[in-house]
């Protein structure tokens, strides 16, 4: 009796331990299985085995279509009925993804080493071309061939130095292009485009930045504040950033920079902003107008004085304009200049009218440094 009495009370411990050896059982299993989607998740990833900058089927089909950009015809047929493609020249243009299409083919994917190739011919033989023109038209087609590598990096789940380099040489294209493309019409170039897509990259860039050393890091934490100059989201990240990155000397310029807008201090951004590259100076341009408006406005305010005369040719320096630009505007905002003077007055002071006023025509902040510099040497870096 006493025998199944302890029997019982070892059949009863067993059924209670039943439960948490199940439980571990479970969360193992589970474990293997996230393990095993993972596996298949890598296997299931495309890999590109198109070792041109077209797919073969693409060239075809936009040659039959007489679908080839200018830029991509065969030497000496640009003038036939259908011209011909040059296969050396024709590169994959960026397709919407449509129901029914598939694009994971592997042989309309280029591997990473073909994607870098490629963004080198599109910085090297058309950004970069003296006598491909007019650059508006160049812009378009490297925007264009540059977004399709980007989506064939996204397919195949790029990463690592190839995805990198692309990305950085991407991100310097759309910065140059944002400068050198402002106030063009609309229909030519849009500004809020190439900056929806100059993000995205910085984002995806910043995010592969996570995980390595990377050489040009300091470079592009800098850009990438320089031009989102008033996003606490942008000074956050870089806040949040290792203090040798930090610390570095280009970064430290780049916070000055941002220190100054932020308190609303034009006079010491614009003096620091004589420090920057030519490439830190194109993501600064298009904070620079508004930086020159809050300069009259305080000067309007803090030298109100029908007595008081401000140096023109000092307004300038300031501003880093010529005196003529200095004048215009002035004139703009309502403030008045006589002679070589400028009078300040806190109830003259207006906001100019809607296009009076041309960014591309106050650019000479920017258009000094670029002295001998090329488009190709900005975009791969080498300045």
């Amino acid at each position: 009796m006493n025998n199944k009495r302890a029997s019982r009370r070892v059949s009863h411990s067993r059924r209670r331990g039943q439960p948490v050896e199940r439980e571990w059982r479970q969360h193992h299993n589970e474990g293997v299985w996230r393990e095993v989607q993972e596996e298949r998740k890598q296997e299931s990833v495309p890999r590109g085995v198109c070792l041109s900058m077209c797919p073969v089927r693409e060239l075809q089909d936009r040659e039959t279509q007489n679908l080839l950009h200018r830029f991509e015809v065969l030497a000496g047929t640009e003038r036939e009925h259908w011209p011909r493609a040059d296969p050396s020249r024709v590169v994959k243009e960026y397709a919407r993804p449509a129901a029914g299409k598939d694009s994971t083919r592997p042989s309309d994917l280029r591997p990473p080493a073909v994607l870098l190739k490629t963004v080198f011919y599109l910085i090297d033989n058309i950004a970069a071309s003296p006598t491909l023109r007019p650059w508006t038209e160049v812009y378009d087609f490297v925007f264009d061939r540059l977004r399709s590598v980007r989506q064939d990096m996204i397919i195949q789940r790029v990463s690592g130095a190839d995805c990198v380099a692309v990305l950085e040489r991407t991100i310097r294209f759309l910065i140059y292009a944002s400068y050198r493309l402002c106030g063009e019409p609309l229909r030519l170039y849009d500004p809020r485009i190439n900056d929806t897509h100059l993000q995205e990259s910085l984002s995806w860039l910043l995010d592969c930045y996570t995980s390595g050393k990377h050489p040009n890091q300091e470079e592009f934490q800098a850009l990438g504040l320089l031009y989102n100059l008033g996003s606490s989201r942008a000074t956050q990240h870089t806040m949040e950033l290792p203090e040798r990155i930090r610390s570095s000397p280009v970064m430290r310029l780049a916070l000055s920079v941002s220190r100054a807008f932020m308190e609303r201090n034009p006079v010491r951004l614009f003096r620091l902003a004589h420090s920057l590259n030519f490439l830190q100076s194109c993501a600064l341009h298009r904070h620079l107008e508004a930086c020159r408006r809050d300069l009259l406005l305080l000067y309007s305010h803090g030298h109100s004085s029908k007595n008081c005369r401000f140096p023109l040719h000092k307004l300038a320096h300031i501003l880093a304009l010529d005196v003529p630009l200095t004048t215009q505007l002035c004139q703009a905002h309502g403030v008045e200049v006589h002679g070589d003077s400028v009078v300040f007055s806190k109830t003259s002071f207006t906001e100019p009218e809607a296009g009076k006023l041309q960014c591309a025509h106050f650019h000479e902040l920017v258009d000094r440094k670029q002295s001998d510099l090329t488009v190709g040497s900005i975009i791969h870096g080498c300045t």
